[in-house]
Formats: structure tokens, C-alpha cells, sequence
């Protein structure tokens, strides 16, 4: 047989749903080529075998399992302490994938990465190298530096007094008589800059990047704010919640559009001020302060302002926030006449069912689009819908388990291949498209439960439905492992070109 082929099945066992761990296990064996570390990031996986993932002897195993979107991430503990950093850092960054929306990481393993003295037995990266993957990751949950605030060991204290405006003020408080001097010098720092005076004092010797941050999320002087206006230097100052109200009323008469819009919907925006951006010239900067009286808190800020800019097809990561809104707050939002606000209902998972069921008859199609992507409850057929009219969100909804997988015969003709893949799974399917013209349609088809072991068998030595063939779920177990037997220790000598 010939090794395209040998590679075709390899690929496709990897993926079979039905395939037990024991005959899993064998992908991880080194003949299986790029079949194991396919099959330890790619899929959820047995327990037996992401055991014998985690204890492998090949680096590239444990890596490709560090870097799996589809086993709990708690199960992943050991791999935080991996002799190898490789294997460290792939966990520390998360799947290579990119997914809209990303689990956090337990507490256990940030623990272990950012109280870490090495980077790894084999010497490739830095505790500080890994620690950088994390950050970028956006696998640590906001609320993580008020978590850890108060933990036993000093270099998460250290990180909490690093992230000073995120803590509480009791928080606050005790980091700045912590007793570790390191930690109390970090909240010294951050406490500095909540002082207008300090502010005013350091500013003149901060680069220009380090400026723009201060002003934007610093406490100002008086006479800052007023060289700030002077030299036309105010946008940082729209979005800084330290700025005062009278600053405020003078930004939302600014002749910059786009200062106005900052200001609009802020909720410390005096009710004089948003009455008058009610009436503004530009259609974004009204719409903005109609929100307003709906905007009580930061928290319901950052929400809206979430949301706001966004179109049909954005694909944004999904974010957890520092604070979130009551839910009383998100029930408003559902039943309001502004089709923003019930987008932002829509995107919140935890709606009640009722309110789901009717956001998804509105008449506005991005709270449809964001109740199928967002939602669990989200009626099968609005996700289903969404997966045929908007491309841009198919990646992410294939991932959910409310998008139909059966009754789907009627979309085995659509013009979007990836579409008629979808269909081509479905087990009811009179005659799978075995035949068509995309090759990830024939092996959707392949794939298919509903064949025949004689239809199988023929698919099986076909390089247009191989792979598909070895994936599908009614494949018996001994024909599965008849094909690794093939694969991994062949009977008869491979011909390769050139010999």
C-alpha cells in the first residue's frame, strides 16, 4: 500500500470519534508521523490518553497536547512544570488557533508560571520568556490580581501591585504595608499615580508613549487638564475615568467628532451635557447619548462600548470583563427599543431562556447573529441560519454544540461547499456526495456513519476519500486497527521513488 495512502488513514483514525483509547495510544507511537501530535492538539481526547500524552518521552507530543482546545484545561496541570520550556510555553500561549473565545487557565497553573525559577530543564526559554507567552495569551481571567492579592507568595502579590487599578481599595491597602519590600515599592508606585501631584511632578520625564497611558488612566491635576486642553492633547482625557466633571462638559462641546463620541455615553457625563449630544450633528455621537441613561456604571460602560462599532461580521474576540452587569441590568437591555442594547442582551450567555427565545425573532439581525455565536440556548436553527448566511462566523460555530448536525438534506445542493460539507455528515443522508467536486466535501462524505462496510472499504483505497473513510464512526474497531498494523509495521517492503 502505498505511503500516501498509509498517511491518509493515519490522519483520518486520529479524528475518528469511535476510535477507543487503546487504539488511540498507538497514534502517539513515533512511525505515525505528524498523525499523534495532530490528534493531541486537535481533539478532545480519552483520559487514558491524554495520560500517556502527558507522560510521553517526545517533546513534540506533550507540545501538541499543550496546545489543545478541546481537553480541560485542569487536565493540563503537569504540562506547567514540563522539563521541556517549549512545552511550558505552548500552554502558557494557548492554541495556535485563535478561537473567538478562550478559556481561562485554573488558578494552579498561572500559580506555577509566574512563581517559576527556570524556564525549563532544557535551557530554550526564560521564566520571563513563558510568563510573556501568557500575557499575550488572554488565558488569564481579569479578576486574576484581585485573586492573588493576598496570596502566600510574594511574586503574585507582585503582580497584583503591578495591576494597582484593578484591586480593591482594602487590596490596596494591605500591599502597601506588605512584608516583602519589593511588593510594597510596587504599591507605592501604583498608588503614585493616583495622586494629581506625583502625576504633574513625573510627566514632564515620560516618553511620549508613557504620557499618553498616564493621561489616560491616571489622576490629573487642575493645570494638568488645562495644559492638556491647551495643547489639544484631550482624547487620552475622554477616556480617563479620573477626569473631572466641568473637564467632561467641556469635552462634549469639543469640535472633534470623535472626542464627543468618547464622551457621550459616559456614565459620569452630567445629564445637561448628554441632553445636548442627543442633538449633535453626527449620527454616532446621538446614538451614544441616547444610551446614556442606560449606563449607570463602568462595568455597563465597557459593555456597551464592547459592542458599539461593531458590524454583522465582526469577529472579535470574546472577552470576559473585570466586573460585569447585574443581570437585572441585561434584561433591561433585552426589552429596550435601542437594537444596541439588545445586542448587548444577546451576547451575555447567561440570559434567561425567555429572553432568549425572544431575541431570536428581533427584527435586527446582528442580535440574531450575536444570540447564535454567544448564546447556549440559542435556538439550533438560528444557529444554523447564521452558519449559512454569514460566512465570517463559521469557524466559531462549528465549534458549538447547538449548530444541527441532521435534517439537513436540503442544503446538500448549496452553492458554498463548506455548507454542503456540513450537509454531507448528516447521518440521514439518502446518498452522501461522495462524488463532488471540494475535496473536504467528499470527505465530510467519506465520513459519513450512514455508509456501508462495503462502501467503506472502497473509499478506503480511493486518496480522494481515504482520510475521510478512516474517520468514520462506523469503521469497526478491528478494521481500525488492521490499518495502523498496515501502517506501522507493513508486511511488505514500501516502493519509494527513486528506488
Amino acid at each position: 500500500m502505498s505511503d500516501s495512502l498509509h498517511e491518509l488513514w493515519l490522519r483520518g483514525i486520529a479524528f475518528n470519534t469511535a476510535a477507543p483509547a487503546e487504539l488511540l495510544i498507538r497514534l502517539l507511537d513515533e512511525a505515525a508521523g505528524e498523525a499523534g501530535p495532530l490528534m493531541c492538539e486537535g481533539r478532545d481526547l480519552p483520559g487514558a490518553v491524554i495520560e500517556a500524552a502527558l507522560r510521553h518521552p517526545a517533546t513534540r507530543i506533550r507540545r501538541a497536547l499543550a496546545g489543545n482546545l478541546h481537553v480541560d484545561p485542569a487536565r493540563l496541570a503537569p504540562l506547567a512544570s514540563d522539563p521541556s520550556g517549549l512545552v511550558r510555553a505552548q500552554l502558557a500561549g494557548g492554541t495556535r488557533h485563535q478561537p473567538r473565545w478562550v478559556r481561562p487557565l485554573p488558578t494552579d497553573i498561572l500559580v506555577t508560571f509566574l512563581t517559576a525559577l527556570d524556564g525549563g530543564q532544557d535551557g530554550r526559554l526564560t521564566a520571563q520568556d513563558i510568563a510573556g507567552e501568557l500575557w499575550s495569551s488572554r488565558q488569564v481571567p481579569p479578576s486574576f490580581p484581585r485573586d492573588v492579592a493576598d496570596h502566600d507568595h510574594p511574586a503574585l502579590r507582585l503582580y497584583a501591585a503591578h495591576q494597582w487599578q484593578s484591586l480593591t481599595a482594602a487590596q490596596r491597602t494591605a500591599l502597601l504595608d506588605d512584608p516583602d519590600p519589593d511588593v510594597r515599592e510596587a504599591a507605592h508606585r501604583g498608588n503614585r499615580w493616583l495622586d494629581p501631584k506625583v502625576v504633574e511632578a513625573a510627566l514632564p520625564s515620560l516618553s511620549e508613549r508613557a504620557r499618553w497611558f498616564v493621561l489616560g488612566t491616571c489622576a490629573l491635576s487642575p493645570a494638568v487638564i488645562e495644559q492638556c486642553f491647551s495643547d489639544d492633547e484631550v482624547h487620552p482625557l475622554a477616556r480617563n475615568r479620573h477626569t473631572p466633571a466641568d473637564a467632561l462638559t467641556r469635552l462634549a462641546r469639543h469640535p472633534e467628532t470623535e472626542i464627543r463620541r468618547l464622551v457621550a455615553a459616559r456614565p459620569d457625563l452630567s445629564p445637561t451635557a448628554a441632553a445636548q449630544l442627543r442633538q449633535d450633528p453626527d449620527e454616532d455621537v446621538r446614538l451614544r447619548a441616547r444610551l446614556k441613561p442606560c449606563i449607570r456604571t463602568w462595568a455597563e460602560f465597557e459593555t456597551v462600548d464592547m459592542m458599539l462599532g461593531h458590524g454583522r461580521d465582526c469577529t472579535c474576540p470574546i472577552i470576559t470583563q473585570s466586573a460585569e452587569p447585574l443581570p437585572d441590568w441585561y434584561a433591561t437591555c433585552a426589552a429596550s427599543e435601542e437594537p444596541v442594547l439588545r445586542r448587548v442582551a444577546a451576547s451575555w450567555p447567561d440570559l434567561p431562556a425567555q429572553l432568549v427565545a425572544a431575541l431570536a425573532l428581533d427584527d435586527d439581525e446582528e442580535v440574531r447573529i450575536r444570540l447564535a455565536c454567544h448564546h447556549p440556548l440559542a435556538p439550533p436553527h438560528l444557529v444554523l441560519d447564521v452558519f449559512v448566511t454569514r460566512p465570517a462566523h463559521r469557524p466559531h460555530l462549528l465549534t458549538l454544540p447547538a449548530l444541527p448536525r441532521t435534517h439537513l438534506t436540503h442544503l446538500i445542493e448549496h452553492p458554498d461547499p463548506q455548507v454542503r460539507a456540513l450537509a454531507a455528515a448528516d447521518p440521514a443522508l439518502p446518498h452522501p456526495p461522495l462524488q463532488d467536486c471540494d475535496p473536504a466535501v467528499r470527505q465530510a462524505a467519506a465520513a459519513n456513519p450512514g455508509l456501508t462496510p462495503q462502501i467503506l472499504e472502497a473509499l478506503l483505497t480511493n486518496p480522494r476519500t481515504a482520510q475521510g473513510a478512516a474517520a468514520n464512526p462506523s469503521l469497526s474497531v478491528a478494521r481500525m486497527h488492521a490499518l495502523l498494523n498496515d501502517c506501522l509495521h507493513p508486511t511488505t517492503p514500501r516502493v519509494r521513488e527513486g528506488t
